[in-house]
Parts: structure tokens; sequence; C-alpha cells
């Protein structure tokens, strides 16, 4: 993969570590741009449209998570949202934000680098588009989702989940394959993550379409598209 016409967005407020992060990414063919405060966030990402945003929570004049919610109002660009809390990680899924990944400060630079190509290549594989069933459209490419000819704004979390389930419709999953399926870099993530982004997908296609119920509990065992 060419990572040379990808632009990483580094947002940042220590920058000791912001341009150690600018030279891993350097050296790995990425273009890069910091910003060290919270103002300038939305309106860059709007006037540039970046491929990924590593996020840190702890942002002066505007935090994380309050870019993070205006940001999918538009976007569904991933982002990896960094925190110096191991507890705040948790907290963060509890929330149900789905970000694409959650880093620790003090991080290995190396990693980082490592799980943005893992997320950009599965975005880049990702390319075909799934045929229409029952008003449900899924184009890999362009990442987006429609029910009924009304647009379902997704996390890329949950539109992989979809898109997953849209290939093998009516096919149980555990949660141990959503989640190899999901996070392809061999992370540690609990059940409860799965059932997050389930709960929010479920959630919202029932938004677009109420009277339907697509994915589908299987007791015991895991879940399924119903279509």
């Amino acid at each position: 993969m060419n990572y040379q016409q990808k632009t990483i967005l580094i947002v940042e407020d220590e920058p000791s570590l912001a341009r150690v992060l600018c030279e891993y990414f350097s050296q790995s063919g990425f273009q890069t741009h910091i910003i060290d405060n919270g103002l300038d966030v939305i309106d860059w990402v709007k006037q540039h449209q970046p491929d990924l945003l590593i996020l840190d929570l702890m942002l002066p004049q505007r935090n994380g998570l309050d870019i993070y919610r205006e940001l999918r109002t538009f976007s569904q660009v991933p982002v990896v949202m960094a925190t110096a809390r191991i507890d705040e990680i948790d907290r963060l899924i509890g929330l149900e934000l789905g970000a694409d990944d959650y880093i620790c400060k003090p991080y290995s630079p190396r990693e980082v680098v490592v799980r943005v190509k893992n997320i950009l290549r599965r975005g880049n594989e990702e390319s075909d588009t799934a045929p229409e069933q029952h008003g449900l459209a899924v184009d890999e490419q362009k990442m987006t989702v429609s029910l009924g000819g009304q647009r379902v704004e997704l996390t890329p979390a949950e539109f992989r989940l979809l898109s997953f389930f849209n290939k093998h419709p009516q096919q149980v999953f555990s949660r141990e394959q959503l989640m190899t399926h999901i996070y392809q870099d061999s992370r540690i993530v609990t059940d409860r993550t799965i059932d997050s982004h389930i709960k929010n997908l479920r959630r919202k296609l029932q938004e677009a379409s109420p009277e339907s119920e697509f994915i589908k509990s299987i007791y015991g065992v895991g879940y399924k598209l119903e279509i």
C-alpha cells in the first residue's frame, strides 16, 4: 500500500511527542500535520480531509471527546484516540463512541504507526460494493450505508461490522469471530466492545427503518444479520 498519498493529522499539545510521531510517520511515507489545540481541528479536517486522526483527549480550549462527537456529524475518517490514563479507555468504551482504536500514553510511536497502517489497510481491502438487500445498500468503496434510500451514518467500526454481516446474511457469528474481523491487529478487546457496536448499529438501523430488526441476537452463540 502506498502511504505517500495518505495524510495523518496529529492532534497533540505536547510538542516533543507530536514531533516524534511525525518523524515515525514520515519514515513510513506518510504526510503529517500537527494541531496543538482543540479549536482548530474541525475546520482543518473539513478543508483538508485527512486519511486518519491521532486525537489526544486532553487538549487546550476544547477536549477530544467533544471534537470526536462533532467530527462524526460530517465525516467517517478513522480516529485513534490517545489518553494518559488506562482507566480512561474503559470509560470511552462505556460511552460507546466507536473510535477505531485507543492508545495509552506513554506509547511506542512505532506501534502507533503499525496500528494506523492496519486501520488504513482494512479500509483499502474493503473496496467492493455489496449488493443491495431488502433496501439495505452498503458501498464499501465510499464507506456509505443507506436503508430504504435513507443515509445511515456509522462509525468506521460499525461500518466494518455491518459490511461483514451484509456479506454473510443469515450466518451466525460469535463475538470472538466479529472481534477478529473488526480488529485484525490482534489487540485485546472485551466482549462488551462488540456488544456496544451492535447496540449502536441496531439503533441507527432502526431509526432509518423502525419496523425492521436486522441484527438478531442468538442466545449463547452470537449475532446474525436477518434480511
